[in-house]
């Protein structure tokens, strides 16, 4: 009996990593929370204040819902609407925005993009991954006298959360 109870415990053992791995009827994720994304958007707008640049900046969730909105005291009407669809579009397509600039340029395949009512390829959109490599939010920045210096921005944004993410 002693033994057919080891065996019976030894196979649910094995049995616990198939379990484990099971394909249920749910799926997890990981987004961040509010006040982690309105440390990420005020150290990007920082950013760019100490360079000398009045920007918006945007967090959206990995879904593309917005999470913060930050606007500096003397940027610009249009940074809401450039910030927030630079942030979507960049979870929206895995990818920095000023890849996909590049990417969807008139003769190349992914020029279609360009036709999409959200998608705004133009530099300052960038996707924040946790440690494991998932997508866990977006920030866009806009305002910044080039799509570069947004990007430089959205970085420093990043950079100012890694140490929450990066587990």
């Amino acid at each position: 009996m002693k033994r057919i109870a080891a065996i019976s415990l030894a196979t649910a053992a094995l049995a616990l990593p198939a379990a484990a791995q099971d394909d249920g009827a749910f799926v997890d994720f990981q987004v961040l929370k509010p006040e982690v994304a309105q440390t990420m958007a005020e150290a990007a707008m920082i950013a760019c204040r100490d360079a000398g640049y009045q920007v918006g900046v945007t967090v959206v969730d990995r879904f593309g819902i917005p999470q913060v909105f930050v606007r500096d005291r003397f940027a610009g009407v249009h940074v809401y609407e450039t910030s927030r669809r630079k942030a979507w579009t960049a979870v929206s397509f895995r990818t920095s925005t000023t890849e996909l600039a590049e990417s969807t340029q008139a003769g190349e395949t992914a020029s279609g993009i360009r036709h999409l009512s959200e998608a705004l390829p133009l530099g300052g959109g960038l996707v924040v991954y946790e440690g494991g490599g998932s997508i866990v939010a977006g920030i866009g920045v806009s305002g910044a006298p080039g799509p570069e210096l947004d990007d430089v921005c959205a970085e420093a944004g990043i950079a100012a959360i890694e140490d929450q993410i990066a587990f």
